[in-house]
């Protein structure tokens, strides 16, 4: 078990403890992917991204591939939130240029169909181990899975979708059925982030991508409900790690969302004003984020002027400095390397 944040010299452990300092600790969402040259490369050596992400040994080098060429403060683990959906018995698979595909897609087939295979977790686990045998000891290991609202997404739709009508249809026309769902993914990405943090992972942080979509009294039911449950029971199995909450697009619901979920640290997408963030946001509660990832792949001015004003807005609360969303592969790696010197303040 890692020590308490408050116990640690590592710097987002501090933060996420509640300690402000000055510079703040630094890592990026997708970090490991498709901008690095390295990256692309032991892709194509592997073939498929499903093939990538359960070949522990590759799942492992990706994951640190960044830390050797930037001073991030964290390391997140390789790996994709469709596992779950994966170890609950749909099938996965990943179609070039279009994306993941999940089969059955739930919206009409029967869930009682399904046969759930949790071996297909193990080789997530194995890759934690091995990113935690290699890290440097200054530095933080990230797991994570997505939030069962946007799992739940794609296993009803079988694929992604920017609106998510399917499954919020299905939410309304029977949220008996929709709510078992739920349930079921509740249940194991409990476990699969619990066998994680006893693989090394000292952080992790849940993905909610596509709480954006939806409407105040779904987004308390489907949302904060089922986030605070898994916040609950994860913290009762390990009490000392800290637990960030991602809901992107969540807009005036975030401060809601933070007092009634009791996640350690919110994470701000690109959207949100960080200075509204700590106006509203409970005094004192860590904040993630939030540079909009198109300022990054600019880069020159409009990146500095947006880094200083995150870091200025945020100045007196607990803050890891990220981005909004994702990393975009088109990303030039000089602007990564500058963003890095930014927030160090190696002006």
């Amino acid at each position: 078990m890692p020590d308490g944040p408050a116990k640690s010299g590592k710097p987002i452990l501090r933060v996420l403890g509640g300690e402000r300092v000055d510079s703040p600790p630094l890592w990026l969402m997708r970090q490991a992917g498709r901008y690095l040259p390295e990256y692309r490369q032991l892709r194509k050596d592997k073939g498929s991204f499903l093939d990538l992400v359960y070949d522990s040994e590759a799942a492992a080098e990706v994951t640190v591939q960044p830390l050797k060429r930037f001073a991030f403060d964290a390391a997140i683990l390789f790996s994709d939130i469709l596992i779950v959906p994966f170890a609950i018995g749909q099938n996965l698979s990943f179609v070039a240029g279009e994306g993941p595909r999940l089969t059955p897609p739930l919206m009409a087939a029967d869930l009682d169909n399904l046969t759930p295979n949790l071996t297909r977790l193990e080789p997530i686990y194995e890759t934690v181990a091995k990113v935690k045998a290699r890290l440097d000891p200054a530095t933080t290991l990230i797991g994570f899975a997505g939030s069962p609202w946007t799992v739940a997404t794609y296993m009803t739709a079988g694929q992604g979708s920017r609106e998510q009508s399917d499954t919020r249809r299905l939410a309304y026309l029977d949220p008996e059925r929709f709510g078992e769902i739920m349930a079921r993914i509740e249940k194991v990405t409990l476990n699969y982030l619990s066998r994680q943090i006893e693989a090394g992972a000292e952080v992790v942080q849940l993905f909610d991508s596509w709480s954006g979509s939806l409407a105040p009294a779904q987004f308390e039911q489907w949302v904060i409900a089922p986030t605070a449950r898994l916040v609950e029971r994860l913290r009762d199995e390990h009490p000392d790690v800290p637990i960030i909450g991602f809901p992107k697009g969540a807009g005036a619901r975030l401060a809601a969302y933070a007092r009634e979920t009791a996640v350690d640290c919110v994470g701000l997408d690109e959207t949100m004003d960080p200075a509204w963030a700590d106006r509203e946001l409970p005094a004192g509660l860590p904040v993630q984020g939030n540079l909009d990832p198109l300022a990054l792949l600019a880069g020159g001015e409009a990146m500095a002027s947006a880094v200083a004003r995150i870091l200025e807005a945020l100045s007196a609360r607990p803050h890891i400095f990220n981005l909004g969303h994702g990393i975009i592969k088109e990303t030039p790696i000089a602007h990564v390397e500058r963003l890095v010197e930014l927030v160090k303040g190696r002006q």
